[in-house]
């Protein structure tokens, strides 16, 4: 139970914070791209509960956790509607990459906190939001729709070949879930959180 609540104690604000400012940071974005949907709706928020989904937040991490004995879910996607924006498929590449990026500011936050601080319980809390950050950057960067890495690619490719590729969304959850239960995610996403997790540390000097 000790164990439990340190865990939880470490990690609760790390998390929450990474996956509230990664959402908010989507409709901050598309409002500077001239989409209010997001704002209107109360989205750009800070607030954790506008961005929980109590199925891809709460019930699948913890079903995965019990069967896989690793973490997979996701937040509540905050809606975005590109035909409100001035040009839909090139400004929807800096909405998406909006959210990883906010993971890579926040990583390098926690690593400079880590750096200069000798107090255990807030290292500890500085380790596990540079964990959760990476991971949350990486793993939504996968070019695979919906994730953030999807909608890039969908804005980079040529206009019809776009097209094409976007019909995949609707399964696209099902193929990282898939790839998660079947172990592979893990396989493709270690060497992609080792690396960018070794590159910060050296960008920070930790």
């Amino acid at each position: 139970m000790d164990n439990i609540i340190y865990m939880l104690a470490v990690n609760a604000i790390p998390l929450l914070t990474a996956i509230t400012l990664h959402e908010a940071a989507h409709g901050y974005a598309a409002r500077v791209f001239g989409d209010r949907t997001a704002e209107m709706l109360g989205r750009i928020s800070l607030n954790p509960i506008k961005h929980i989904d109590w199925v891809g937040t709460v019930a699948v991490p913890a079903l995965t956790l019990a069967v896989g004995g690793f973490f997979f879910g996701w937040a509540k996607p905050v809606p975005v509607n590109a035909n409100n924006m001035r040009n839909p498929k090139t400004d929807m590449i800096w909405v998406a990459a909006a959210g990883p990026a906010s993971n890579l500011v926040m990583a390098i936050g926690w690593a400079i906190i880590y750096k200069f601080n000798d107090i255990p319980a807030i290292a500890a809390i500085s380790r596990a939001g540079i964990s959760w950050n990476v991971a949350l950057m990486v793993l939504n960067l996968l070019p695979i729709l919906p994730l953030d890495g999807g909608r890039i690619l969908a804005g980079l490719l040529p206009g019809p070949l776009s097209y094409k590729y976007s019909r995949l969304e609707p399964y696209g959850m099902f193929i990282v879930l898939g790839l998660a239960l079947a172990g592979v995610l893990g396989v493709i996403l270690s060497p992609l959180y080792r690396i960018s997790y070794q590159a910060l540390g050296a960008l920070i000097g930790v």
